[in-house]
């Protein structure tokens, strides 16, 4: 492993950490300030993994990154407001999100080595669901769309989308899409047995 693959794997576990807190959030304010955060640190794995095995295969993975970056923290200032002025301009954010979501992901699919196309035609596809389901009111919407995120963006950390070098695992890059998955598991192991409670000590009551 050289130096970069590395580091790739401690932002990886940062990552972790602010990933599975996410998701145990029911507040919605709170839940986009900290996945907001731990997508930029998503983002600086990716593009270590890039300098490592090859930026090709990681491009579209760190132009998702950046992209999800922003749109949590904008959507954290305009659900932190939360007024009839900030919510339509949180739905007019939305839109140009899903436009600009089309658009990139068109072209970074199209920009994809040709063998791995597919699976991010798949990863655009599930992308836009989450994008959607994040904005969505309820705990719910989120949790299913990134789960079925999760298990898309944990292939592109194989062999199947690494094509360079030594054909490596980015082990801590499933660790994160596994962290994602598992936690909404906890979130609804605490929420069956108290529905009307918030989850984790971040979420309001």
């Amino acid at each position: 492993m050289d130096t970069w693959f590395i580091i790739a794997q401690l932002l990886g576990l940062i990552t972790i950490g602010f990933e599975f807190t996410s998701y145990q959030i029911k507040d919605k304010t709170k839940y986009f300030l900290v996945t907001g955060i731990g997508s930029f640190f998503w983002m600086a794995m990716f593009v270590a993994i890039g300098i490592s095995t090859g930026m090709d295969t990681q491009f579209s993975l760190i132009v998702a990154a950046v992209y999800s970056t922003i749109r949590n923290l904008v959507f954290f200032g305009i659900f932190k407001k939360n007024t009839a002025q900030s919510k339509e301009l949180g739905l007019n954010f939305l839109l140009v999100m899903i436009v600009i979501a089309i658009v990139a992901g068109t072209a970074t699919v199209l920009n994809a080595p040709e063998q791995v196309r597919w699976l991010h035609i798949i990863g655009l596809v599930v992308a836009l669901g989450f994008v959607i389901g994040q904005y969505l009111p309820g705990v719910h919407y989120v949790r299913i769309a990134v789960v079925f995120y999760a298990v898309v963006v944990l292939l592109t950390q194989t062999p199947i989308n690494i094509l360079y070098g030594d054909f490596r695992w980015n082990i801590m890059g499933i660790l994160i899409e596994a962290a994602k998955i598992i936690s909404v598991v906890v979130f609804y192991i605490r929420y069956s047995t108290q529905p009307k409670t918030p989850q984790l000590v971040f979420a309001k009551p």
